[in-house]
């Protein structure tokens, strides 16, 4: 199948915000035959023109040599790409045609002038027959016109080509590429509003206990009852654990790491989407409160949309390099002009991936807003380091596992060396984290209490010589 018609389909498939945006293919194609017919009708073939400007590649060592050199360029100093052909011609036996503007002879007419002299066909009515005429004398190394017989054969003749039809098709890729660029940003904007949304809808429905119970406050004493949690607070975690998990759009593994493709990235959204529905986080089963449930809905509405601009971006960046492979095989002129420069290094271009940063933003404006329990665990025992000690070189651990560190004479951050540990006491208890931490995750920080009570009433049992096996049996 012809990529025209492929990146019509996958066009189709995308949103009209994205698809009515997207390169101008089949335009530009049209442009491409204007551009060959007006090379043609300058006797200037695709056989021709390869093998005229080879032999302008290849230095001669004479500066006399009477072949035909030329090269192709674009001239940028209007601010837009023009490109033209310029040839330096001294055929042996030829007289050179009259000169203009020090020897330099436009042969089809200025390129400020070509959208004038430009036919329904791509070709140019305006084109002096005499000029064209010499052209096709100086590639036949024949007599030139009759007109140009008195001319002086001592001095090289230097003619300026300009490409209307090329020139055409140049301004309407840039104009597309800038049309392009602009809606980007517009579609960058239209997601970091409804980023914010989301974001706001979602904190509003997954609210910690000190602002669902009235029982609760974040400075309460430690044995103060944490309450139930009227809010979606731990589907809302699990949602993101289960998303963090997929790595839907990059992977962060060493082997793999990077951006994933579009294949990838689309199985990967469907086996979270089935995720979620298989736990029962889809509906009223585990998200409870309306608001949750629509947000959700948003969440995965926002993952499809960045999907289908990854597609969009991919899909213009492949018809972009199609278009300029297609216009080099069908002109026969080169991806590059005389100074190295290809047609992309003058049109806009951007440096980064829109989809890219759609992801990077909604991974620091959405996912935070729920506090994971990876980011508070206890670097030894990596349950929740509930009534945490801060150790003096700032290092985090729950206090049975500094207790039992101290009483085995550790002496060393377990982290970084520091010699601290024995130097931890009361006033090194983050009171600040314990609250929050009972505030995010009340009934982790109620299951760790009980551990941490259980554990250290066996150690005294076992400090005053009994078992904490043995049963007590009242006669």
């Amino acid at each position: 199948m012809h990529f025209s018609k492929t990146f019509a389909q996958l066009l189709q498939g995308l949103p009209p915000e994205l698809s009515e945006n997207a390169v101008e293919y089949r335009q530009l194609k049209k442009l491409i035959n204007h551009v060959a017919t007006e090379l043609a009708s300058l006797g200037l073939g695709p056989t021709v023109l390869h093998d005229l400007l080879q032999s302008g590649l290849e230095p001669t060592g004479n500066a006399n040599n009477a072949a035909p050199r030329v090269v192709y360029e674009f001239n940028a100093d209007s601010g837009h790409i023009e490109p033209r052909l310029r040839l330096w011609v001294q055929p042996p036996e030829l007289p050179s045609p009259p000169t203009t503007r020090s020897g330099v002879e436009e042969v089809a007419g200025d390129a400020t002038d070509a959208e004038d002299t430009e036919t329904e066909d791509g070709t140019e009515d305006g084109a002096d027959d005499k000029q064209v005429a010499l052209l096709w004398a100086l590639q036949r190394h024949a007599a030139p016109p009759d007109s140009y017989a008195d001319v002086d054969t001592t001095n090289k003749v230097e003619l300026v080509i300009p490409l209307a039809s090329d020139s055409a098709f140049f301004r309407l890729l840039a104009t597309t590429l800038q049309a392009l660029s602009a809606h980007l940003l517009t579609i960058h904007a239209q997601f970091e509003a409804t980023l914010a949304e989301l974001t706001k809808a979602v904190s509003d429905s997954a609210r910690p206990v000190s602002s669902t119970s009235a029982g609760f406050k974040v400075h309460s004493p430690l044995n103060a009852s944490a309450g139930g949690v009227r809010s979606d607070l731990y589907s809302w975690r699990e949602i993101f654990q289960l998303y963090v998990e997929a790595e839907v759009f990059e992977s962060v593994s060493e082997r793999t790491r990077g951006a994933r493709s579009i294949e990838e990235s689309e199985t990967r959204l469907k086996q979270f989407a089935e995720r979620v529905t298989t736990r029962g986080l889809g509906d009223g089963r585990k998200l409870k409160l309306p608001q949750s449930r629509k947000a959700l809905e948003s969440f995965l509405e926002l993952n499809l949309f960045i999907l289908n601009v990854k597609k969009f971006e991919l899909a213009n960046a492949e018809a972009t390099r199609k278009i300029l492979k297609k216009h080099s095989k069908r002109t026969a002129l080169p991806a590059t002009d005389a100074n190295n420069t290809a047609p992309l290094a003058l049109l806009p271009t951007s440096n980064t991936s829109l989809p890219r940063i759609l992801v990077q933003e909604l991974g620091t404006t959405l996912l935070p807003v729920i506090p994971s329990l990876d980011d508070y665990a206890c670097l030894i025992c990596t349950s929740i380091a509930f009534k945490p000690i801060r150790l003096a070189c700032g290092h985090l651990f729950c206090v049975r596992c500094l207790v039992k560190m101290q009483k085995r004479g550790s002496a060393d951050c377990p982290m970084c060396r520091s010699p601290c540990v024995l130097l931890a006491d009361r006033s090194n208890v983050d009171w600040a984290m314990l609250n929050f931490m009972r505030d995010w995750f009340p009934e982790e920080a109620s299951v760790k209490l009980r551990q941490n009570e259980r554990e250290a009433a066996r150690e005294q049992m076992e400090e005053l010589g009994l078992d904490p096996n043995a049963r007590c049996i009242v006669m």
